[in-house]
């Protein structure tokens, strides 16, 4: 599906630093033609899949903020999200998530500053009437539904209950809120837990046990160490992309493009096909069609998603991991040894292959295999985080935008893409179909592995901040080709765009972590802060330095000689 969005330009559109660059990376990864099509063939595939959910989002804050009543002036409590611990027989058990209403009493923040109360169920189970269990000295708990939240607090608090537990019909955590144009005089602490946390308790009750819960809510630190070490691997990432070309290239291979002409090497031919074949250009019609597609996509994956779909993610993920950690490994060893790839044997079917090429490849065989089916445990972030910058690399090595024409278009589109499945979709879908597919909604304990993720250490819930492929990929197209641009200009490090551009990507990311925190943690469309910081700056400061037009049309007057030297 991709083949339809990024079209393969011919030799016009490639000049000799990018032919060059292309042999670079055909000589730094010495594997038979068969395997290189066919990973290439993985990749552009996986691309389309990878780039569809790409919003900044904090997983495993599961609260959905469109409650059942609107907010009143005095029903305005931040909401906070409180941790359960259970009790059973006078032995500590487990600790259940939960969330605070808009409206009630608050908690400790430490659970040395809290108290046990016994746990009992209100009669009728709804609580939408006097209850006719004791409720004094008890922490109640009640089912949700049949009449608004309010009422079901109080006639908690009227019989006396220390707090009510509100158990939701699904696993997701509901806002609260008052009724409309109500004062609440609720002093008790009004808590929602998900369903399988409510039967939890149920169970444990049943069993004729004693049940005592312990309801406090730990402050959360406004900024975790995880947002700056994923600050710091999505601009590394774009930076390392960039000057891959320059750290993994040689000499030797300039020389080498030198030293090939028609009349020199009857090998020329064949070796810059090979390398156009490497390279791919975007072009602006693709931008469109990649919007539609996308979405199409998207919304499949939100009305369809189950294990085995998400499978079929994980398994596209794991090839195009593969291959960019292969030509990521084999790039660096051959930089240090540059003769280490000389020695090739021939397999059937594959052709004349080097040792190394297989080595790495049966290495990063193994370290996909061993993530995936490690990929629950509490360290697998960092395989899953290792294979995607590696594909992102590789992945901007084969695709490049042209000039910031084309650049416009695609940003532009993938501006609005982000913006309407995280924040408009609700009004169709009453639910944000960007944030429901990455969260994992309906995928039976799957996640899809289209992220870089890294755990809050020092945050009491847990939990992982994240960020999209797509929230590196799209802005790290237009700071490779700003690189490309000083490169071939001869542009210096402050008046090029490459050191601008990268600056503007590191202040966009610290714009949507604001907006994260400013908007308790609801997902964020980055390419909202993103874009206007890295597209938005390129424009004014080529407009400025009077290169716009430059920018604009770059490549294609060249382009345009080529064709009319080649009809006459």
């Amino acid at each position: 599906m991709v083949c339809l969005c990024w079209q393969r330009r011919g030799r016009e559109k490639i000049d000799r630093q990018a032919i060059a660059v292309a042999m670079s990376v055909a000589m730094a990864s010495p594997q038979p033609l068969l395997l290189r099509h066919l990973a290439k063939v993985a990749i552009t595939f996986g691309i389309f899949l990878l780039l569809s959910p790409v919003s900044i989002t904090s997983a495993d804050d599961d609260i959905s903020h469109h409650g059942s009543a609107p907010k009143s002036p005095s029903c305005d409590n931040t909401l906070r999200l409180v941790k359960v611990k259970i009790w059973v027989d006078g032995a500590e058990s487990s600790v259940l998530g939960g969330l605070t209403a808009r409206f009630g009493g608050s908690l400790p923040t430490e659970a040395k500053d809290g108290a046990r109360f016994p746990a009992v169920f209100t009669n009728p189970s709804n609580c939408c009437s006097n209850s006719s269990s004791k409720l004094s000295g008890f922490i109640a708990l009640s089912i949700r539904g049949d009449c608004d939240f309010m009422t079901k607090a109080e006639f908690a608090e009227s019989g006396g209950a220390a707090g009510l537990l509100v158990i939701n019909d699904g696993e997701e955590l509901l806002e609260m809120s008052c009724r409309e144009d109500h004062v609440s005089n609720i002093t008790i602490p009004i808590v929602m837990i998900s369903k399988s946390g409510g039967g939890a308790i149920e169970k444990f009750m049943t069993s004729s046990k004693k049940v005592e819960l312990l309801l406090y809510s730990p402050n959360r630190p406004i900024v975790d160490f995880s947002v700056v070490f994923l600050w710091l691997m999505a601009v590394g990432t774009i930076v390392c992309a960039s000057l891959w070309s320059e750290f993994t290239g040689s000499k030797k291979n300039d020389e080498r493009y030198n030293e090939l002409s028609p009349k020199e090497s009857s090998n020329a031919g064949t070796v810059q096909d090979d390398a156009e074949d490497e390279v791919v250009d975007i072009s602006a019609k693709s931008a469109i069609v990649f919007v539609i597609s996308a979405s199409t996509f998207l919304v499949l994956l939100y009305l369809f998603m189950s294990s085995w779909f998400v499978w079929l993610l994980i398994v596209l993920f794991c090839i195009g991991g593969i291959e960019g950690m292969h030509s990521c490994i084999v790039a660096l060893i051959l930089r240090k040894w540059r003769n280490s790839g000389d020695k090739k044997v021939n397999l059937p079917l594959l052709g004349e292959i080097s040792v190394l090429s297989i080595v790495v490849l049966l290495f990063c065989l193994v370290f996909s295999i061993v993530w995936a089916a490690k990929r629950k445990e509490s360290y697998s972030w960092v395989g899953q985080d290792i294979l995607g910058v590696c594909l992102m690399i590789t992945i901007l090595q084969l695709a490049r935008l042209p000039n910031i024409k084309v650049a416009t278009v695609l940003l532009c589109c993938a501006f609005i893409y982000d913006i309407f499945w995280v924040f408009l979709s609700p009004l169709i879908f009453h639910d944000s179909v960007m944030i429901a597919v990455a969260r994992g909604d309906n995928s039976g304990g799957e996640s899809i592995p289209m992220l870089l993720r890294v755990p809050r250490t020092f945050d009491p819930w847990g939990g992982y901040d994240m960020i999209g492929f797509g929230d590196i990929l799209f802005p790290g197209l237009l700071v490779s080709f700003a690189f490309r641009y000083d490169k071939a200009n001869k542009k210096g490090v402050l008046n090029g765009y490459f050191l601008w551009l990268t600056i503007g990507y590191g202040f966009g990311l610290f714009f949507t972590y604001l907006g994260l925190y400013l908007m308790d943690g609801h997902g964020q469309p980055a390419l909202l802060y993103l874009v206007p910081c890295t597209l938005g700056f390129a424009v004014i400061l080529g407009a400025a330095r009077r290169e716009l037009k430059h920018l604009w049309n770059y490549g294609e007057e060249s382009s345009q000689s080529k064709e009319n030297a080649a009809e006459a």
